[in-house]
């Protein structure tokens, strides 16, 4: 049942325009109140009835302030504490209908310390149908839902009241889309800019920028760098600085490679994670000079590399194998002063592993542990798994101990780090084991996991079991890649079952995932070893059409295998497309090849022969 209200507030809500109206005079209440009536004027202390009468209102003013005050704060409680406020003020403060004014939501607002509940109130005084809601309440509801991170509530604010915030809340709501990552909203509202006659400083675009650049939204950068050019904004050094990481994502490093020696031209010079960037691009694509050209660059523009600039170095190095110059420069950096973080150690352990260097990886680990850095969990798997590619198991398993025993969880990386290193061993048993350990540990297997133990199970000819598997992984939802699909594919061709490895072909089509060079071979070598040298060559000639270039042996295997079954004329073709890919004659193959045809006492085939080894 609603409460009834005081009789003081009832009297507030019958005055609330002579009370929310600054410039009300109390004497206007009654004209008697204007006169002034005499009095003893013998007695000091004595007063006029005009000054009892501004003092009188006085205090009514208080009182009414205070009735106000205390209106505000029932509000309040009632709308933090009841979930449909809404009826509750209804019944409880009937003549909360004829507050029109906008001083009861700016207190409700300010006491209220939450934005949503203002929010809330504020939009169901508008649905009241007097409330016409002031500037100075649109302003102070919008900054604090930006303030709160809000965008998406902002944004709607802003259209629903058609209210048109200050340039600077525009600019914040833009940095708070970018900050949540709804960096498709904050293009959408750049376009809304000018409908506000408003257009955006260079540091709010550049913002946008480098949160499409986090988010690898290339399309977004151009999108956006568009429209700033559209709207007249000039772009400066930072802005390019984008520009260029944006080419680099897209693996365009030539236009960014071109954009940066214009920039160099006007005498400015990007940040060093461009230059990074650009490094670790060309690193992958093996031009080694471009990254001496641009470590110079660096330091001629005064744009010291640092230890991430030489990191990215490192890893490129190491990523191609060469992983010997990496170590170099890793040292020299030593020695020149820099300080390498654990990253970078990191890095270089998995270099030295990779190269099997086991000896100097421990080093490394040692000096890393003596300069104060504690390894992670990555660092150990990386030299866990380094010690599994030689075939030390028993370090291994030591330094997976070690890492438990440091605080780290057993994960889905460590057990894969293991099994992997055991099915490399020819211990699938073991492997085996722990992958059902897995499970009863309640640790996820991934696709690596099962891609693993696949690769393993079939090197080990078990092809039951690798098939079984392989349902298994479909069934647990998880998405197989090419990795699953090749070990299977290879095995079936090793054991003739062709028609198998044909339908696995096609269901890995199926999944949108291209095969690889090394699929193609494995069907080809597989019908050469089944006697089916023209199915065979068919392959070949799809492959060579797909413009995917097969190994020597590739060739050598079906040039042999046509000429078993008497195909000279094809094998001569096929030997033809050998040589044009630019590879020599094996001279087991030509010999073999050679004797056929002198068997066959063929001019024909001897002329053609004879043209084909003048091309190889």
């Amino acid at each position: 049942m609603a409460r009834t209200p005081t009789s003081f507030l009832i009297f507030l809500f019958q005055n609330h325009r002579t009370i929310q109206n600054p410039k009300f005079n109390p004497k206007s209440l009654d004209p008697i109140r204007n006169l002034i009536i005499p009095v003893d004027t013998s007695n000091s202390k004595s007063e006029t009835i005009e000054t009892q009468i501004r003092n009188d209102g006085d205090d009514n003013r208080q009182q009414e302030q205070h009735g106000f005050t205390k209106l505000v704060e029932e509000i309040c409680g009632i709308i933090r504490t009841q979930p449909r406020w809404e009826n509750t003020l209804l019944s409880q403060f009937p003549p909360i209908l004829s507050f029109s004014q906008s001083s009861l939501f700016l207190e409700v607002f300010r006491r209220q310390n939450n934005v949503f509940l203002s929010l809330r109130f504020f939009h169901w005084l508008i649905s009241l149908s007097q409330f016409s809601p002031d500037s100075l309440s649109c302003k102070l509801l919008f900054d604090a839902l930006v303030e709160s991170k809000a965008s998406s509530l902002a944004k709607s604010f802003i259209e629903c009241v058609k209210f048109t915030p200050e340039k600077s809340s525009l600019e914040r709501l833009i940095r708070c889309f970018c900050e949540n990552g709804s960096v498709d909203q904050a293009l959408d509202f750049f376009s809304k800019l000018d409908s506000f006659g408003v257009c955006a400083s260079i540091e709010t675009w550049n913002l946008a920028l480098s949160a499409s650049i986090r988010l690898k939204k290339t399309d977004y950068v151009w999108n956006l760098y568009r429209e700033m050019m559209d709207s007249g904004v000039a772009a400066d050094v930072e802005t390019v600085g984008y520009l260029i990481q944006a080419f680099c994502i897209e693996n365009k490093i030539e236009r960014a490679y071109e954009l940066l020696r214009q920039v160099l031209h006007d005498g400015v010079a990007p940040s060093n994670v461009s230059f990074n960037k650009m490094i670790s691009r060309f690193c992958n694509d093996k031009k080694y000079g471009r990254v001496s050209e641009l470590l110079h660059i660096m330091i001629a523009k005064n744009c010291k590399p640092d230890i991430y600039t030489y990191q990215e170095v490192i890893h490129g190095l190491c990523k191609r194998r060469k992983g010997i110059e990496g170590y170099r420069i890793f040292n020299d950096l030593k020695d020149r002063g820099y300080a390498p973080d654990r990253v970078m150690y990191t890095t270089m352990i998995h270099g030295l592993c990779e190269m099997r260097w086991l000896g100097e990886a421990r080093k490394l680990w040692f000096d890393m542990i003596r300069k104060g850095l504690v390894p992670n969990e990555y660092t150990y798997n990386v030299l866990i798994c380094g010690f599994c590619m030689i075939g030390d198991l028993q370090e291994a398993h030591k330094l997976d101990k070690e890492m438990h025993d440091r605080g780290y969880k057993e994960t889905t990386v460590s057990y894969n780090t293991l099994i992997m290193g055991l099915c490399v061993n020819g211990k699938i048993e073991n492997a085996c084991s722990l992958f059902e350990e897995m499970l009863q540990k309640g640790i996820f297997r991934d696709i690596i996991t099962y891609n693993t133990l696949i690769r393993g199970l079939c090197k080990d000819g078990n092809l039951t079991k690798s098939q079984e598997l392989f349902e298994e992984l479909l069934a647990q939802g998880l998405q197989p890649s090419s990795s699953s699909y090749t070990p299977l594919i290879e095995q079936f061709c090793r054991v003739r079952k062709m028609d198998q490895a044909i339908e696995l072909w096609m269901d890995m089509e199926n999944q949108g995932i291209v095969p690889s060079v090394y699929n193609h071979e494995c069907i080809i070598v597989g019908f050469c070893d089944q006697g089916s040298a023209v199915e065979g060559m068919q392959w070949l000639s799809e492959m060579l059409n797909k413009k995917l270039v097969p190994q020597k042996s590739t060739f050598e295997r079906l040039v042999k295998c046509l000429s078993q079954k008497d195909k000279l004329d094809d094998a001569l073709l096929v030997l033809g497309s050998m040589f044009n890919i630019g590879y020599k004659s094996c001279e087991n193959v030509s010999d073999f090849l050679v004797s056929k045809l002198c068997g066959e006492n063929s001019f024909h085939i001897e002329t053609c022969l004879g043209k084909i080894l003048e091309r190889g």
